[in-house]
């Protein structure tokens, strides 16, 4: 067996253990990437990982995924990290296919751990969010930016709207934050070359402005679904959470899914092991079968696979450019507005609809915020409260 065939399978071993023992979402996962292929492997130097990191935060998409990507890229070049991200994602994409084709069977319209579910929502999006605004939008100027997306696409819902304010606030940043500048930080050299990083970037954006006049064009249901997905996952910043106002707005109003079973997705996610995107998976399946479910998957994933191979070799060069630098803190900012808009409507409004639902929210945001309780124990406490709110109010009224 050679060496690069072996070097394969060792990374297609590891990232799957790890595909099906990583719970707790991103911070938890990078925390298993460090112990496992830093730590233990020893793949990675710690200065190495850190940048790493660094970038994966610095991109929109799911943080631990790039870094796993990433670290198999640099283990075993571009199929190291397709390896490395299969194994790390088909344990839950495999689970939720197979939870969403179950699902389809049963009847959840008037469920009561669903209501439950709706308000579990509620809670981790505005945990989400609240940790995001703090790190994205620390000064006025990234405050008001933010305001401005929030307030743009909440009066004008469409797509158009959401690039128009994403590249507005891209260019609002470059102007108040060309300027800005933060200590040199030391260089690190990624075995992609530039031309590869220049064909990934070109995809990643010939994608997002082709697949909505794609959709325009044939009408197809398959491109449309595509473009969803692949929108969601170009938008997000901050984790699997995030996505989930992004995903909600794209399909539940348009009848693809419904609220119930988009919601009973959402709980059995937080249950699984590996990125909280493969939520994708279960939205897929429910649409279009298992066949959905794969091509929801890669068209959520795509875009930081896209993302991190591109901007690996000119990371260093980034980081150090002002100008860039001061797009990307506009983009995040307007980043926090659309998610709020998207929380307020619809996840509030079809979540909170009396004051007892309010009252279990801020129970479980307490949980989750001040006692520091993993999100799955949520997602249990939620359904209960579901099911005990439905039986209250049946008696009640």
């Amino acid at each position: 067996m050679n060496s690069r065939l072996k070097s394969l399978l060792e990374i297609l071993f590891v990232s799957t253990k790890l595909g099906l023992t990583s719970f707790g979402g991103p911070v938890a996962h990078l925390g298993y990437f460090h112990e496992v292929y830093i730590r233990r492997k020893k793949w990675m130097d710690e200065k190495s990982y850190a940048d790493l990191v660094a970038l994966s935060q610095f991109l929109p998409g799911p943080a631990s995924s790039q870094v796993g990507i990433g670290i198999g890229v640099m283990r075993a070049g571009i199929l190291g990290g397709i390896v490395a991200f299969i194994g790390f994602t088909l344990p839950s994409v495999i689970a939720l296919i197979l939870f969403a084709l179950l699902l389809q069977g049963l009847d959840t319209g008037e469920a009561g751990w669903i209501h439950g579910l709706k308000i579990v929502a509620v809670v981790v999006v505005a945990h989400a969010i609240l940790g995001m605004a703090k790190n994205l939008t620390p000064d006025l100027k990234r405050k008001t930016i933010a305001l401005f997306a929030l307030v743009g696409t909440l009066l004008w819902q469409s797509i158009l709207t959401q690039v128009v304010v994403v590249c507005t606030s891209a260019l609002l940043g470059y102007l108040l934050y060309k300027q800005h500048t933060k200590s040199d930080e030391e260089s690190i050299q990624f075995p992609i070359t530039r031309k590869v990083g220049i064909v990934c970037l070109t995809l990643f954006f010939g994608l997002l402005i082709l697949l909505p006049i794609l959709k325009e064009i044939t009408a197809s249901h398959w491109v449309a679904m595509f473009d969803s997905f692949y929108r969601s996952g170009s938008l997000v910043f901050g984790g699997g959470h995030v996505v989930l106002p992004l995903l909600e707005r794209e399909l539940v109003p348009t009848g693809w899914i419904s609220e119930e079973a988009f919601l009973a997705g959402y709980g059995v996610t937080q249950a699984v092991p590996g990125p909280l995107f493969t939520f994708a998976a279960y939205l897929g399946a429910i649409m279009y079968g298992w066949q959905g479910g794969l091509v929801a998957t890669i068209a959520i994933f795509l875009p930081a696979f896209l993302l991190i191979l591109g901007t690996l070799p000119f990371w260093d060069t980034l980081r150090r450019n002002p100008k860039i630098k001061g797009a990307f803190m506009g983009i995040n900012a307007a980043v926090v507005g659309i998610l709020i808009s998207a929380f307020y409507h619809p996840i509030w409004t079809s979540s909170i609809l009396t004051s007892i639902d309010f009252a279990l929210a801020a129970i479980l945001f307490s949980m989750l915020m001040f006692w520091k309780l993993p999100p799955w124990i949520i997602v249990v406490c939620g359904a209960i409260g579901g099911i005990l709110l439905t039986f209250i109010e049946s008696n009640i009224f």
